[in-house]
């Protein structure tokens, strides 16, 4: 148990404050959407999916002479357009009409973008994507060796939201209860986490449910190739199309070939699916418009059904007000926790006069 508390401690000492930013981050995503509702125009509009009039948007937006490569539609919560371009780093918001109400060159000219960033990349790309994957596995440890080093003390367990005083006695007592009562969210946020940025972790704990052949498979895009994109894309046909075999499902997302050779994108969200923008898809030949192929989400297999849950459940997109609060609830114990482990490991008296005595000079 000794050895199991010091790598405890020692771990959480030294990435403690890696964990409380990614906590902190989080914790303020969830409210992404309110904070545009509150700052930018039309952000409050009230949904639109009227196949007509989304299709007089998309046609709009994708007839300017800098056009997206793609659009992410308004939804319940956010009234504008979310515009993609193939510099990553550019975007744009459009309202239901599709007049452009906002344009960004740089993650920096969007709080809400870069703090994206900063918790899903760490703000240095698909390196910083493996990095905070990483941090999430040892969180995941720390929450798992947490109980158990809780468990010999839980007759002394007390509720407090902050610490007594902030001596380091006071500190990890409050630590250890907190975190204790948190251990279930912090479970799962960390581990929707981990799924969603290290796919080989992810692979190993949907092989329960599906074979991983099987769901590559399954998720693999249509093997047709498609022509150069026309002029002028009749986006009202494609739409009526995708509508015609869905009747109840919500339009989510539209796209350009990404390359030469690939398909017109459509997605849709089925009632039943918890993802955002679902994973209903048709893909469109971009010369004709001609329907290629479709793909239900709900006839994937179990696997991929299971892993398109880890993004809702993780950034609170379902459940609405309260279980936002209990996933911001979530991030900001995880802030808490590591910024007072940082702070118990290295104001502890023993650790400071060990320094001390390394920087005093030795006498004869």
């Amino acid at each position: 148990m000794s050895i199991l508390r010091l790598a405890h401690r020692w771990a959480g000492g030294l990435i403690g404050l890696f964990l409380a930013i990614l906590g902190l981050s989080g914790a303020m995503l969830v409210h992404k959407d309110d904070w545009l509702r509150a700052t930018m125009p039309h952000a409050a509009d009230q949904q639109v999916q009227d196949t007509a009039a989304v299709a007089a948007a998309v046609t709009k937006i994708f007839a300017d002479p800098d056009r997206p490569r793609s659009i992410v539609l308004a939804s319940e919560r956010l009234g504008l357009h979310r515009l993609s371009y193939t510099d990553k780093e550019r975007g744009a918001y459009a309202d239901q009409t599709g007049e452009i109400v906002a344009r960004w060159a740089s993650k920096w000219e969007r709080p809400e973008v870069w703090l994206f960033d900063l918790h899903h990349y760490l703000l240095i790309g698909d390196t910083g994507k493996f990095v905070a994957g990483t941090l999430g596995l040892f969180g995941l440890a720390f929450v798992i060796t947490g109980v158990i080093l809780w468990w010999p003390t839980r007759r002394l367990f007390t509720f407090s939201l902050w610490p007594a005083k902030m001596s380091r006695t006071a500190v990890v007592r409050q630590h250890r209860d907190l975190g204790m009562l948190v251990s279930p969210l912090l479970f799962v946020s960390l581990l929707t986490g981990v799924a969603m940025t290290l796919p080989k972790v992810e692979e190993v704990l949907l092989s329960v449910f599906s074979k991983p052949a099987e769901m590559d498979a399954a998720q693999a895009p249509p093997k047709v190739k498609g022509r150069a994109l026309a002029p002028a894309t009749d986006w009202r046909a494609l739409l009526d199309e995708a509508r015609a075999k869905y009747p109840d499902a919500e339009i989510r997302s539209l796209g350009l070939p990404a390359k030469p050779g690939a398909l017109i994108s459509v997605r849709l969200r089925q009632q039943a699916e918890w993802l955002p923008n679902g994973r209903t898809m048709f893909w469109f030949d971009p010369a004709t418009g001609r329907q290629v192929a479709n793909r239900d989400a709900q006839t994937l297999p179990m696997g991929v059904r299971v892993a398109n849950l880890e993004y809702p459940v993780h950034a609170a997109k379902v459940g609405g007000l309260p279980y936002r609060l209990v996933m911001t609830l979530s991030g900001l114990t995880l802030a808490m926790l590591g910024t007072l482990a940082v702070y118990t490991f290295w104001a502890n008296p023993k650790f400071q006069k060990r320094k001390r005595r390394a920087r005093e000079p030795q006498t004869a």
